[in-house]
């Protein structure tokens, strides 16, 4: 699969071959391009799948340490988006879609948001459970320099798939914990938006046919967090996946990809 520069950074990205509608794919933190195999099988017949690997995943370049993580991953992006694509993020990459949505909506024929981490968005209509899960998160991260991988495997309870600590592949568990520094890097874009998405007519500007997903079993913040971007998002539509948690693409890969094909029925 190709490798080269998007945006100025170096990167990989992984090309899914299938039907006429061509998408971009954004990761979850912590995943890779690859995540996105079981959604590219269920929609072959209708869509060619494009996905990059995020800074510091998969076969992207590292992180410098001081870049804005969301900026490089926005700039990747960017570098990706062609005229009359369809967007498609999950967790942290749907806060990536969104942005991309809103810089270049004309680009985009339609945008998919599958449980967007964009915790900033519930301050505005329930900051009560924003302080609530802002202390959460806090918590958790308070240990990160003295025991990783506790913090991770936190993390991974909280976000992750389902399975238990141990009984993913030592070489995932190690992936995870290398790479579990992105999140708290990530804070001032998601907790606090510093990119102004909230700022007033900015979300509005992607008006094109809007798709929420979150899993029946996902983190409480999450439903707030939907809602608060179905109330800015001129023509969105909720789904709630049953049985999901967070890695619904992954999870329950099928139910995500019927909700999108009845997103491109009206994206035509």
């Amino acid at each position: 699969m190709p490798t080269g520069e998007l945006g100025g950074h170096p990167a990989y990205w992984h090309m899914y071959p299938g039907g006429p509608r061509d998408v971009l794919a954004i990761h979850c933190s912590l995943a890779h391009s690859g995540a996105w195999t079981g959604l590219a099988q269920q929609l072959q017949d209708i869509a060619s799948i494009t996905a990059y690997d995020l800074p510091m995943h998969g076969r992207s370049g590292d992180w410098d340490g001081h870049s804005d993580l969301h900026d490089v991953a926005t700039e990747m992006g960017a570098a990706m988006l062609t005229h009359g694509m369809d967007l498609v993020g999950h967790s942290f990459g749907a806060t990536v879609a969104l942005r991309l949505a809103t810089l270049f909506p004309d680009r985009v024929r339609s945008l998919t948001l599958v449980e967007p981490v964009f915790f900033a968005a519930a301050k505005a209509i329930a900051p009560d459970a924003y302080d609530a899960y802002i202390a959460e998160e806090r918590a958790m991260f308070g240990n990160l320099d003295a025991n990783k991988e506790s913090v991770t495997r936190n993390f991974v309870r909280a976000w992750g798939d389902g399975r238990r600590w141990f009984d993913l592949p030592a070489q995932t568990r190690s992936y995870l914990c290398d790479r579990i520094i992105f999140i708290p890097a990530t804070n001032n874009s998601l907790n606090l938006d510093v990119h102004g998405l909230l700022a007033p007519g900015v979300i509005e500007r992607a008006a094109m046919p809007a798709l929420l997903v979150q899993g029946a079993a996902a983190h409480p913040i999450m439903d707030v967090i939907c809602q608060a971007l179905a109330q800015r998002l001129p023509d969105a539509t909720r789904v709630t996946i049953p049985g999901a948690g967070h890695m619904a693409p992954i999870t329950h890969a099928g139910l995500v990809a019927d909700s999108i094909r009845d997103l491109f029925s009206h994206a035509p």
